[in-house]
């Protein structure tokens, strides 16, 4: 399969998921799903992308990003990938690949595509039978633990039903 070329920055708001190599639970460890958290923190802090949500499963995650100035989502994905594996491999002598190669994203259109994915994101771990609710896994932004940075700007409202026909009400 092909992997698309994201050679200029395209912005906007997006979800992103990427798997495991092999799709291997590598994620069951402390050690591993801290370093993961580090290395998204990190790269947020250099302005690379704003984080508005986060799910790190066994054996994949689930971002909602928007890439910063001049940062294309390719890049901000290889900061992810590429700098959690590193510290992996060499904190935790791992010896095989982290990351599956390429990534699924979907760019955000509205509100409601928003709030829909991050709904996703929340309840992926219940779904997983990790935990009872969205609240209770600690790798998942929903635990309230992490800081965030606000819903991006500029997504459009949902649409509302307004009635229609040019008919004024009789007294």
């Amino acid at each position: 399969m092909a992997i698309p070329k994201r050679h200029k920055s395209t912005q906007g708001t997006y979800f992103v998921t990427s798997r495991t190599w092999q799709s291997r639970p590598l994620f069951t460890s402390e050690s591993a799903c801290t370093i993961f958290i580090q290395t998204i923190y990190h790269y947020r802090d250099k302005k690379a992308y704003q984080l508005h949500a986060f799910v790190l499963m066994r054996d994949h995650f689930h971002v909602l990003l928007t890439p910063g100035q001049d940062v294309t989502l390719e890049r901000a994905i290889q900061y992810i990938k590429g700098g959690s594996a590193y510290r992996i491999g060499k904190e935790l002598s791992f010896r095989f690949p982290v990351w599956q190669r390429g990534f699924s994203d979907h760019r955000i259109r509205d509100m409601e595509d928003y709030e829909g994915h991050l709904r996703y994101m929340e309840w992926n771990p219940v779904k997983a039978k990790l935990c009872c609710a969205p609240a209770e896994y600690q790798w998942c932004s929903a635990c309230g633990r992490f800081e965030l940075d606000e819903v991006p700007q500029g997504l459009k409202p949902p649409v509302v039903a307004r009635p229609h026909g040019t008919a004024k009400a009789v007294p």
